[in-house]
């Protein structure tokens, strides 16, 4: 039965088949349930755990992720959490390194541990070395050779290449990596400080028991059938109750983009019961689809106001859905791609992204007298990638000040400019 708009759903949204929602009414609910429409009013870490993962390969990311979605957000309100533990960076999500709560850390790792040990597999890199060596002597190995503390990258690649001489010891490495729940251990990636990249355990890191090992190729199995491990199946369940509440409403394709895990179907129904479906009536492809949410979540209004945002290089809400069209436009997504493997921060305008944005830094000249200490300027460059009105442009500049003063918090001077595409 029609109703009246709530939240921008039309129907009755908390009943199953209900409801429909627009394309724009998704992004409005991604945001909102992002803190990007509002900040949040909340500690850093709480935003943190809200989001589930915020993506760390750059160490900045996380912090201007955060910026953009923590009200009065300063450097320290990440860096303490992260120097006593409460906060650490692994590779999760799509095998990539991203930021999470010590108690997540803990908790992802076994849901995504065996999708990272198929990568070793695959990896261009590494898979030549690695399908030379069992991967249950190198987990071993690996554990050995951290037992008495962190290393680096390459002291642990050599010492893993001692027992395999001849093999590349950065693949053994890598391969670590993918077969235990590797943390990067602080002062990496607490800003202003920086170390080369070291590692250790994340049960060693926080202090916990490791597991048990699991027996000898048990670990190079399939995923666990549906029903056949229901501690995993319980995490899953979590895990996409999780991303509803912060990416929802989505299908299960989208949960497995953003996770980069596979057959999630079985896990999903399961849920539908305690889920409501929605009806998207202008997707992309223009066949309408449902979508899964959890009842009672933020959909506001469709014209609710969505202020300019900054996002970082590396950021989740873009990645988050196999159809991004809810704040990616198929027209300004040739304009995302990585260029040397680093995508462009992206410019939020009226909910979608609108332009992207780069910080560049240029040495200021020494005054006659002056400290022969490095003065810099940042200056902050946005290029829209559409029209913006008067208002939009003014409001962007206004927030770019604002992010270069964050992001180059050591530079003398800052400045803004625009650049035409």
């Amino acid at each position: 039965m029609a109703g009246r708009s709530v939240a921008g759903v039309t129907g009755d949204g908390d009943h199953a088949g209900g409801g429909t929602i627009t394309t724009r009414g998704l992004g409005r609910a991604l945001l909102a349930r992002q803190h990007l429409l509002d900040r949040a009013d909340a500690p850093a870490l709480d935003v943190v755990r809200h989001l589930v993962a915020l993506q760390s390969q750059n160490p900045s990311s996380a912090y201007l992720a955060l910026h953009a979605r923590v009200a009065g957000m300063t450097h320290d309100d990440l860096a303490r959490p992260m120097l006593d533990r409460r906060a650490t960076r692994l590779a999760l999500l799509r095998d990539t390194v991203h930021l999470v709560t010590a108690q997540d850390a803990l908790a992802l790792w076994p849901l995504m541990a065996p999708t990272l040990r198929r990568h070793l597999t695959t990896n261009q890199s590494a898979a030549p070395t690695l399908r030379q060596v069992d991967l249950d002597d190198l987990r071993a190995a690996s554990l050995d050779a951290l037992a008495d503390g962190p290393l680096t990258s390459r002291a642990l690649g050599e010492r893993l290449a001692a027992t395999w001489p001849g093999l590349d010891p950065a693949a053994l490495a890598q391969g670590a990596r993918g077969l235990l729940p590797l943390v990067q251990v602080t002062p990496r990636g607490v800003w202003g400080r920086s170390l080369a990249t070291t590692w250790t355990t994340a049960w060693a890191w926080l202090g916990v028991e490791p597991p048990a090992p699991p027996p000898r190729g048990a670990a190079a199995a399939p995923a666990p059938a549906d029903g056949d491990d229901p501690a995993r199946d319980a995490g899953l369940a979590d895990l996409v109750r999780r991303y509803l509440a912060v990416y929802g409403p989505a299908t299960v394709a989208d949960v497995q983009q953003w996770s980069g895990l596979t057959r999630l179907g079985r896990v999903v129904d399961r849920l539908r019961p305690e889920l409501v479906e929605l009806r998207h009536v202008d997707p992309p492809s223009g066949r309408p689809r449902v979508l899964l949410d959890l009842p009672g979540a933020q959909r506001p209004p469709e014209d609710a106001p969505a202020p300019p945002r900054l996002l970082p290089d590396f950021e989740n809400l873009l990645l988050g859905h196999d159809d991004r069209t809810r704040v990616v436009p198929a027209d300004v997504r040739p304009a995302l791609a990585s260029r040397n493997g680093m995508p462009p921060g992206t410019v939020l305008v009226d909910g979608t992204v609108a332009g992207t944005w780069v910080l560049r830094r240029e040495r200021l000249p020494r005054a006659p007298g002056a400290p022969r200490t490095r003065r810099e300027r940042a200056v902050l460059t946005v290029t829209p990638l559409r029209r913006w009105t008067g208002a939009d442009r003014a409001a962007v500049l206004a927030e770019a000040e604002a992010v270069a003063r964050f992001a180059a918090d050591d530079a003398a001077e800052h400045a803004v400019a625009v650049a035409e595409p």
